[in-house]
C-alpha cells in the first residue's frame, strides 16, 4: 500500500486482479459524486497535469445504469486514443460500476462514495480478467490515479459549491 501527499491517496493490490484506491475528500458525497459524472467537470480533473502533450478532446457521459461512456484523448499529433464502455449500475452519490471495453484485458471499475458526516471517502475498485492485465495497468493508467484524485482534491477545495 503506498500513500501520497497531505491528504493521502490508498493505492492497494490485492491479489492478482484486483486494485483498490481510497482517498478522503473534505465535500459531501453528492458533489464528488457531480464531478464524477457531469462532462464538464470531469474533464477539469482527469488527464494527470504531470504528462505533457495529452489532453481530453472528447468526454461523453451518460451516467445512468445502461448508459455509456467515451472519453477521446489526443497525445501530440494528430492521433487520438480512445476509452469507452458502459454503466452496469449507478445509485446517484453513492456508486457507480462501469466497463472498460476498448479491449479485452478491460476492468470493471466500481467507484463508491461514502457520507463521512459532510466528507467524502471515495473508494475505486477496479477488478481485471487476469494477473497480467493488472500488471499492465499498474505500470499505465492505475500508475496516474493519485495524480489524478489530487487533481479532483483541487478541484472540490477551489470551487467551493460546484454547479
Amino acid at each position: 500500500m503506498t500513500q501520497h501527499g497531505d491528504n493521502p491517496t490508498s493505492v492497494e493490490r490485492r491479489g492478482d486482479r484486483e486494485l483498490v484506491v481510497t482517498r478522503t475528500f473534505d465535500a459531501p458525497p453528492s458533489v464528488v459524486y457531480r464531478a464524477w459524472s457531469q462532462p464538464e467537470l470531469f474533464r477539469r480533473w482527469w488527464v494527470p497535469k504531470s504528462v505533457p502533450g495529452i489532453s481530453l478532446v472528447s468526454c461523453e457521459l451518460d451516467v445512468r445504469t445502461g448508459g455509456k461512456y467515451r472519453l477521446e484523448f489526443a497525445a501530440g499529433g494528430s492521433d487520438t486514443m480512445a476509452f469507452y464502455g458502459k454503466y452496469l449500475e449507478v445509485v446517484p452519490n453513492e456508486r457507480i460500476v462501469w466497463t472498460n471495453d476498448e479491449g479485452e484485458e478491460g476492468a470493471i471499475t466500481t467507484v463508491t462514495f461514502q457520507d463521512l458526516g459532510g466528507k467524502t471517502l471515495l473508494t475505486f475498485h477496479e477488478a481485471y480478467p487476469s494477473k497480467e492485465a493488472l500488471e499492465e495497468a499498474l505500470q499505465s493508467s492505475a500508475a496516474a490515479l493519485p495524480e489524478q484524485l489530487a487533481q479532483l482534491g483541487d478541484l472540490l477545495a477551489g470551487t467551493g459549491d460546484l454547479p
